[in-house]
Parts: structure tokens; C-alpha cells; sequence
């Protein structure tokens, strides 16, 4: 990875290209308290993806730019793109925040129309506007307006409870001329719960004139390879699966280049987790109990891929101290056998 921020005309030349070929490019999924910027300084160390994405910025009728996703974008470490996205239904709202975006180093903006929560969605925003496809074909228009400097893209579900409404979508996705489109073959209502429907993202990339992203468990060089032969996708995004395994973007591409993907072993998975430790302690107000707490969630995705009995994980939700939690870990990856870190049971990936 190369050092220092890219300036907004640099990220755009270097996502076109990535957009154009030859090879599949692969993105960070953006994530809710996760994908800030100690995550994206941590994934660069090792390998990570060729785009990230930020966490949304909520935005509304009164909303400002949350200040800790700018500066994941003014100190982006990288040296890759960044694309910025967006979360609300407001369109003069959504319009002001993009054409602020674009004037910062970004490559695009992204809408969010794929958000399963429900704190979200019964807002009507997220997966929510897939029940109201004339406001979100207002809302894409107004947006493409707005956008004259970099790249508009969007990210979405293939519908809110029923997957016939994509059909109804695609259209106007093309009609608004996207330059990518981020498709997560499931939609609200299934979350993370069932297997992804990778026929409506291959439909996506046979309908559409931009460039398509498949999302969606992609947890494996196997399965990565697998998805872009089923879909025809231009490229990949992946969420959890980089969190329980920051080599798998290194893995992917030694594996589409023939080359066989290093396997890390067990005392190198936990010095990533030492490193994710660190990196994510706050620098102010710096409480070891909550930190604690804040890892056990990274560690649900990590476990998925530790030990078939659910041991590791078992352990570490009981955990109350950095000494205790450090202790569970060492006593589960204290060894130097290769470690695939791919799910013992179905993990729903994002």
C-alpha cells in the first residue's frame, strides 16, 4: 500500500480504472461501528481490499457530517480509494451532503438502499426505500444532478420482502446512469439469515451498463472464485469476512492469479487480534471494560472460524478484563498451525 491521502482526483482515476478491468477489484462492505478508520489502517497491513467504503453518514433535515467518518477520509492511510456513503430519504438533505462530499478526497458517494435494521428501515431509509421505488427513483436523480465531480454508485438489496420487486429496479438503476452498483443478493426481511441469491446479481449485471459488485457471504479464495463465475460480477465486496480474516483480500487475489493463498497461523491471528485491540482503543476516555466489551463483538466473526465446539467463543463472552480476554485468545491460538479462519457452521456474511 502506498503512503499518504490520495486527493479526490487521484481517488476517481484510480476507481475508474479499478472499474474498467482487467482484473475483478475488491471492496470493504461499509459497516456500522466497524469500517472507521483504525479498521482501514489495520486491513491495509494486510493487503486489504482495492476500494473502502465508510460507515453511512445519517443524513436528514437538520443532519451535519459526522465528524469521525471525515476524518476516516482526511487521513485515510490506504493509499486506495475512499467512497463515502450516505443513509436517509431527504432529498435537498441528501443533494447538500453529496455536493459536500464530492469536495472532499472521495472517489464517490454511495447510496445506502440496503440497511436491514429495523431502526432503519421503519424510517423509510436503507433496505426501507426498496418498498418505494418512485421515491428512490427520485432520489437517484436528484443525486446524479448533484454529483459532477466523482463517481455516483449505490449499494442495495434485491428488495424489501419479496426479490420480484428487483425487476421494477434495474430500470431505474440504468436510467440514472450509476458508474457502479453494489448488489447483496438477499433482501431486508432474510438479513443475514439465508443463502444469498446469487441469480438476481448475475440478472443485475446482464440488465445494467455500469459495472456490478456482488455481495454476500464471501468468506473463502473458493467461494470468492465461485461468486464471480456465477454472477459475472465486475468485482467483490466483503464485510465479516475480513473481520474474522483481514489476509482473506490477499487471499482472493493469490488464489484468481493461481497462486496458492497463505494460510496465517494461529499466533499470527493472534497478533491481529492484539493489533485490533489497540488500534480500536479510544484515545480519550479510555475505559478497559467497554473496550473489552467492544472486542467481544469483533470476536463473534473471529470465533466463526477458531473451534467447531464454540469454545473460543463461549470463553470470551464471559470474559471481564484485557488480561482475562487475552487469556481465552492465547489459550485457542497460542500455536503455529495454519488456520483457513473459515466459518465451522453457516455465517451469513455481508
Amino acid at each position: 500500500m502506498g503512503a499518504g491521502v490520495l486527493n479526490r482526483d487521484e481517488q476517481v482515476a484510480t476507481f475508474d480504472a479499478l472499474r474498467s478491468g482487467p482484473a475483478p477489484f475488491l471492496a470493504l462492505a461499509p459497516m456500522q461501528d466497524v469500517t472507521d478508520l483504525p479498521f482501514w489502517r489495520l486491513l491495509a497491513r494486510h493487503g486489504g481490499p482495492d476500494v473502502y467504503w465508510t460507515e453511512y453518514f445519517r443524513v436528514h433535515s437538520t443532519s451535519t457530517l459526522e465528524r469521525w467518518i471525515v476524518k476516516s477520509l482526511d487521513e485515510n492511510p490506504t493509499g486506495r480509494p475512499a467512497i463515502a456513503q450516505l443513509i436517509g430519504n431527504d432529498v435537498p438533505a441528501l443533494v447538500r451532503a453529496a455536493r459536500e462530499l464530492q469536495e472532499m478526497p472521495v472517489a464517490a458517494v454511495d447510496l445506502n438502499l440496503g440497511c436491514p435494521a429495523p431502526v432503519v428501515y421503519r424510517k423509510c431509509a436503507g433496505g426501507g426505500l426498496l418498498r418505494e421505488p418512485a421515491r428512490v427513483d427520485a432520489i437517484l436523480g436528484a443525486m446524479r444532478d448533484a454529483l459532477t465531480k466523482v463517481r455516483f454508485t449505490v449499494k442495495t438489496r434485491i428488495g424489501f420482502d419479496d426479490p420480484a420487486v428487483f425487476d421494477t429496479f434495474l430500470p431505474i438503476f440504468a436510467r440514472h446512469g450509476l458508474d457502479l452498483l453494489t448488489v447483496h443478493g438477499r433482501t431486508v426481511k432474510e438479513m443475514y439469515r439465508t443463502e444469498v441469491h446469487y441469480d438476481y446479481i448475475a440478472r443485475a449485471v446482464a440488465a445494467l451498463p455500469c459495472p456490478v459488485v456482488a455481495n454476500g457471504n464471501v468468506f473463502s479464495p473458493a467461494r470468492a472464485a465461485a461468486v464471480l463465475r456465477e454472477t459475472g460480477a465486475r468485482g467483490l465486496m466483503i464485510g465479516r469476512g475480513c473481520i474474522r480474516n483481514p489476509w482473506l483480500f490477499g487471499q482472493i487475489r493469490d488464489h484468481l492469479g493461481g497462486r496458492a493463498p497463505k494460510l496465517p497461523r494461529g499466533r499470527e491471528v493472534l497478533a491481529y487480534v492484539g493489533e485490533l485491540y489497540e488500534e480500536t482503543c479510544p484515545s480519550m476516555g479510555f475505559q478497559e471494560r467497554l473496550q473489552v466489551e467492544k472486542m467481544k463483538k469483533y470476536m463473534n466473526f473471529v470465533g466463526a472460524g477458531v473451534d467447531p465446539q464454540g469454545r473460543f467463543l463461549h470463553g470470551i463472552r464471559r470474559v471481564e478484563t484485557r488480561d482475562a480476554f487475552f487469556g481465552v485468545c492465547r489459550e485457542f491460538l497460542d500455536h503455529d498451525e495454519s488456520m483457513p479462519l473459515v466459518p465451522f457452521v453457516a455465517d451469513a456474511g455481508i
